[in-house]
């Protein structure tokens, strides 16, 4: 079955202005059910805006915005999903457990209580007053307020800011438990080996635009990049003046090279140092992906300026 048959949210040239700003401009979006969809692209790409008309927070200027079918100001429509946004204000005196209940009563089927703090891994939490708990313990519970509900449709706006390591994996786990479960969920996130390591489908945004889609593999195959690291004696400034090379930086005594010519490095550093060793080469991740669509697009979008001057 396609995509477009399971869609349960989509944008289809959706266009959003404020004044003389265009912050969607014919964006089209569709999130399946069951998969994660990491909605990626720098500050002023246009994400919080594709959110705010998903969630029915705003109205497009023109194309279509669905909700499970629905219009997403429909209440029977938003009854379905879960929302953690980056910035939450909640009542503070209130405790862990009162919050949760609170808010699941909202809902037609809630998780029990405490399957959600234990999904959430938050169950040594539920006496605290909000008030009292650290920025990364305050996320967790934003997380378990999102997912109380039992939603269809999860939207996770930054959701690890503030979370140390281990409070981030457990999120990433519990993450995997609801896809599993057949929950869809839409994540924007700074953290690109978040979306690396998580998500079906990456949709990257710049200037209002979607401007890839597709599987994490397929993004990077757009990049012709490796990377190289290795222990030699070769100096930096050596490698620095190979025509292949794009970058070249020591960490520690281990040297890191970034080029498109993987096969010619290896062999000028083979050539160089016979005593080369723990020797690595990996094609490029995500970040480096993301990087160069966003400066082709910026690119595109200065000269299409220029030319309307």
């Amino acid at each position: 079955m396609s995509l477009t048959t399971t869609s349960i949210a989509r944008l289809d040239g959706a266009i959003k202005t404020y004044g003389r700003l265009t912050a969607l401009d014919g964006a089209n979006l569709q999130i399946g059910r069951g998969e994660l969809l990491a909605l990626l692209g720098p500050n002023g790409a246009g994400k919080t805006t594709a959110i705010a008309l998903l969630l029915g927070l705003i109205r497009a200027d023109a194309g279509t915005v669905e909700l499970f079918g629905r219009n997403p100001q429909q209440i029977e429509a938003r009854r379905r999903i879960g929302v953690m946004l980056q910035n939450a204000v909640l009542p503070p005196t209130l405790r862990v457990g009162e919050l949760l209940r609170l808010t699941a009563s909202y809902y037609p089927s809630p998780r029990p209580l405490a399957e959600t703090a234990e999904l959430a891994g938050i169950g040594e939490l539920l006496k605290r007053p909000y008030a009292k708990l650290s920025g990364g313990q305050q996320r967790s519970v934003q997380f378990a307020l999102a997912l109380c509900g039992r939603p269809e449709l999860l939207f996770l706006d930054e959701p690890t800011v503030g979370m140390d390591i281990d409070a981030r994996q457990k999120l990433w786990s519990a993450i995997r438990r609801l896809i599993a479960e057949g929950c869809a969920v839409l994540l924007t996130t700074h953290y690109l080996e978040e979306a690396e390591v998580l998500a079906d489908r990456v949709c990257v945004m710049a200037h209002g635009r979607m401007i890839h889609e597709g599987t994490v593999d397929e993004l990077r195959a757009r990049v012709a990049l490796k990377r190289i690291r290795c222990v030699t004696a070769t100096s930096i400034e050596k490698v620095r003046g190979w025509p292949d090379v794009a970058e070249a930086r020591l960490d520690g005594e281990r040297l890191h090279i970034t080029t498109a010519d993987a096969e010619t490095v290896v062999r000028h550093l083979l050539g160089a140092d016979a005593q080369l060793r723990e020797l690595e080469v990996q094609r490029a991740g995500l970040a480096e992906a993301f990087t160069e669509l966003t400066r082709d697009a910026d690119e595109v979008s200065a000269n299409d300026q220029r030319e309307a001057a």
